[in-house]
């Protein structure tokens, strides 16, 4: 047997190794261990302390976030990076397949993820799933309607869009500066049961009746001027949102509510990814399994920045438990009549791309409305 003799011995590489423990006394087992760098594309809020905070001291993660303000906004930033850039993508429902289709996320593997927690609504999320293959992992949701001032109406005059055109709302209606959750929710006024799949005919409707409102509105808004413009009471109705907007305010003791009209609601949905030629991507698949196992799930229902439903009975059963007033705030309490029964009930309507049209004639007219 041969030795080499440029390679130190076993009780000399563990004398070195200790000789260097003692010079760094202050360097934790933990510290020294390199802490993984998950880099996050959501909407604001997702990846702030009172998400992954827990998350991030289990495992020993920094979450490195890229907040977008609307999913064309998400799409251009993904198109303008490398791939590898973004471990998780945060995107609303109707974009996955957008994602899917131009390369930028990853395949999934069902039996990774708890869906027999799920709602059976939720277990094959629409648009998630293409042929039989999962790229997207549903893990909250919300309803849009007519959000409104309580000092001003009452819930029975704010549950119809037909709020939207009350002479007491010229000037103070505002709009969150999107255009499908707007035009959604004016298709549903005009009377469209598929709110995004209507023929030319509808479309032209839609536009008359969208145009028909121009007079009333005091503002277009981003994220944090809908929030500000509600609480100071500058805007007394609001299109294009609800709960996650009003939610915060109510939370707030601001005078604020939001309400799903006699024509229906539309729900938008949002889902984890992970992001293609990820280099963690390990890591960013325990990271969607943690914030979809029960105790994830309640703590997304109760995110700081905005408040969702969340789509695990295993987590409404959760969040009963631990914040009870939240879960019964956004009616989450199994054994009484709750969200899921108004989606079964036929009341709301997955916000979606648009069928008939391009995005871009959407896009425009919105544009268009905007600037008349």
């Amino acid at each position: 047997m041969t030795h080499d003799l440029t390679r130190p011995s076993r009780r000399k590489l563990l004398k070195m190794t200790g000789a260097a423990a003692l010079a760094t006394p202050f360097l934790s087992i933990r510290a020294a261990a390199q802490t993984t760098n998950l880099s996050m594309l959501a909407w604001y809020g997702h990846a702030e302390p009172d998400v992954v905070g827990a998350f991030e001291e289990a495992n020993n993660v920094k979450f490195t976030p890229k907040y977008y303000t609307g999913g064309d906004n998400m799409l251009g930033l993904i198109a303008q990076s490398p791939p590898g850039t973004y471990d998780v993508i945060l995107s609303d429902g109707e974009y996955v397949q957008q994602l899917n289709a131009a390369g930028y996320i990853e395949e999934l593997d069902p039996a990774d993820y708890a869906f027999d927690d799920f709602f059976p609504e939720f277990q094959k999320f629409p648009g998630h799933w293409s042929d039989d293959k999962l790229y997207s992992v549903i893990t909250r949701f919300g309803f849009l309607g007519v959000a409104y001032n309580t000092d001003a109406f009452s819930e029975k005059e704010a549950s119809t869009y037909g709020l939207y055109a009350d002479e007491r709302v010229t000037g103070k209606l505002g709009h969150f500066d999107w255009h499908l959750p707007n035009l959604g929710q004016t298709s549903l006024y005009a009377g469209n049961p598929s709110p995004y799949d209507i023929d030319a005919a509808a479309w032209e409707a839609v536009q008359e009746k969208t145009m028909g409102l121009r007079g009333q509105v005091g503002g277009f808004f981003d994220y944090g001027g809908t929030f500000s413009s509600l609480e100071s009471g500058q805007m007394v109705a609001f299109a294009g949102i609800g709960d996650w907007i009003t939610g915060v305010l109510e939370r707030n003791g601001a005078p604020v509510r939001s309400v799903i009209p006699e024509e229906g609601g539309l729900q938008w949905t949002e889902s984890f990814s992970i992001g293609k030629g990820s280099q963690n991507q390990d890591m960013a698949r325990k990271w969607i399994q943690y914030i979809t196992s029960p105790e994830g799930q309640a703590v997304s229902a109760s995110m700081a920045a905005y408040p969702a439903i969340i789509p695990s009975k295993a987590g409404w059963q959760v969040l009963n438990e631990t914040n009870p007033a939240e879960a019964k705030r956004q009616n989450m309490v199994l054994g009484e009549r709750n969200a899921m029964d108004m989606i079964r009930e036929g009341r709301i309507q997955f916000r979606q791309l648009p069928v008939q049209q391009s995005l871009e004639d959407w896009n425009d007219f919105w544009s268009d409305y905007k600037g008349a």
